[in-house]
């Protein structure tokens, strides 16, 4: 008997958060808290600059995917 492969999911849930921002609002270049070990960099890209590098595979993480795919589907930009 052959084995059978089954899809995997996850129960994860996501909390993404959508607003427009300045440059006047930033206070440091990056974010996270330090004593957690948090070191997040901010890069910031045009949307469709973000679109071609899903396609090339630059940009493989599902959530970042999601929510670009998201902005496209609401015609946020």
């Amino acid at each position: 008997m052959k084995p059978i492969c089954l899809p995997v999911s996850v129960t994860e849930i996501l909390h993404f958060f959508v607003a427009e921002y300045s440059k006047e609002m930033k206070i440091t270049n990056g974010g996270g808290l330090e004593d957690e070990g948090e070191d997040i960099e901010v890069l910031e890209l045009a949307f469709n600059e973000a679109l071609s590098m899903i396609d090339s595979g630059e940009i493989k993480d599902a959530k970042t995917i999601m929510l670009l795919q998201y902005i496209r589907l609401k015609n946020i930009l």
